[in-house]
């Protein structure tokens, strides 16, 4: 255990010194496995671990609902969303808040990025409720919370990158985070009620429309609601797989932006770069996390871990509890795909030693790690905001999200204590 530690302690060193996250865990990794093993054997590992990576069938995911993605972000569809949310809840107290909700869990749904969710919802939904009086707080808090959803809402590539670290089903991992998503919907919404209940001049109402406005609304994003239920219809179904349904995703968002008439040849271009870039991006980071997985295996840190927890006889849930609370501290100082790269590989043989389900561990993960999109000092939606939105302070911004972070760990401990709502779907997978 103790080669572990000082692996850890050099690479977050090395973090804080400014070297790339992709760049430290391999370098830590490699030098890790020379000194424990010999240099042939590290140099043959990574060598390996480069060729897997570029050659597996799965990791074809990745770039594929990185492309689906930001053809629907180019297609301009939160603003119809949006519009879509708020026929139907933008005349109650903070409707439009609740609105921002629903639209974020609408867009992530077929974006599956948290960043990219956050970003376009602030450009839409925040002019709106600021012109409607709301408070500067609940508008950014709405935005960067509903931000979270796009990566626990399928498709996700937090949850594809998850199921590749631990070897699960990614069709049962995204039928897995459906009703959660849908549980986190509801969470917020009571977040944005409480808010209103403390303040009710922090979210005026707006306008009610009629039932004839609200299907015109409707009519707007049906080619959303069909792609969605293609993509992900196909693979509950088993009709298709994954990469089969990344592939349609991505010929489904390219056809919809085009007949928005938002494509042109640059335009074409900038996404098909914008796309290589993120894959790019996360391919290096992926090879320098399982190289240094592979460092992490060869010390005896795995099964020191499961000797500690029958040594202390924890019960398998306060251990649980115990990741959940690390990863929480971690996701104050790190990003939330490598904290995700760099923990995934240590904990999962322990959840699966203590006979946990992998996809219902996978879920609490994604959960924990939206949590830290929205928490000080590196909330990452936050941050967003904040580069968009520089005339609204950044203490009010994460003052915006506080009632959200609470609801956030009721509704995690709500995952916790019943896993059923993120296994029963998985079963029933074609």
């Amino acid at each position: 255990m103790l080669e572990a530690g000082i692996g850890f302690a050099v690479m977050l060193l090395l973090i804080f010194l400014q070297v790339p996250m992709a760049y430290a865990m391999a370098l830590v990794g490699l030098v890790g496995t020379a000194l424990l093993r010999s240099w042939p054997s590290a140099y043959a590992m990574v060598g390996s671990v480069v060729y897997e990576s570029g050659f597996q069938y799965m990791l074809s995911v990745v770039p594929l609902f990185v492309l689906m993605g930001n053809f629907i972000t180019q297609a301009k569809l939160s603003r119809e969303l949006y519009a879509a949310a708020y026929a139907f809840l933008g005349h109650r107290r903070g409707g439009l808040a609740m609105s921002t909700i629903v639209a974020c869990g609408g867009f992530g749904a077929v974006c599956g990025s948290s960043l990219a969710t956050a970003a376009t919802m602030s450009k839409v939904a925040y002019p709106e409720m600021r012109a409607l009086g709301y408070s500067q707080a609940l508008a950014t808090g709405s935005i960067a919370a509903g931000g979270t959803l796009g990566i626990l809402i399928p498709p996700s590539v937090v949850m594809v990158v998850y199921c590749i670290l631990t070897e699960q089903s990614i069709g049962k991992m995204f039928a897995a985070g459906i009703l959660p998503g849908l549980v986190a919907i509801g969470f917020y919404l009571l977040a944005v009620q409480w808010t209103i209940w403390r303040n009710p001049q922090a979210g005026p109402p707006g306008t009610r429309l009629t039932w004839p406005q609200r299907l015109m609304a409707l009519r707007d994003v049906w080619a959303v609601i069909v792609l969605f239920a293609i993509v992900m219809g196909g693979i509950y179904g088993g009709v298709f797989t994954s990469t089969e349904a990344a592939g349609i995703g991505a010929c489904g968002g390219f056809a919809f932006a085009w007949a928005r008439g938002r494509l042109s040849w640059p335009v074409l271009s900038d996404v098909l770069v914008e796309s290589a870039r993120t894959t790019g991006m996360l391919f290096m980071i992926l090879i320098g996390a399982l190289v240094f997985a592979n460092f992490i295996n060869f010390t005896t840190l795995p099964a020191d871990l499961r000797h500690y927890v029958q040594y202390f006889q924890l019960s398998p849930i306060a251990v649980i509890v115990a990741i959940c609370g690390i990863y929480i501290l971690l996701g104050c100082v790190l990003e939330s795909m490598s904290m995700i790269l760099l923990t995934v590989p240590v904990f999962y043989p322990l959840v699966q030693h203590l006979g946990f389900d992998l996809i219902w561990f996978g879920i609490i993960v994604v959960v924990v790690t939206e949590i830290s999109f929205i928490t000080p000092p590196v909330g990452m939606n936050v941050i967003v905001l904040r580069g968009l939105l520089p005339e609204v302070p950044i203490r009010t911004m994460f003052r915006g999200v506080a009632p959200f972070v609470v609801a956030d760990f009721f509704r995690l401990g709500v995952l916790i204590a019943f896993p059923v709502i993120s296994t029963i779907l998985p079963k029933y997978i074609g």
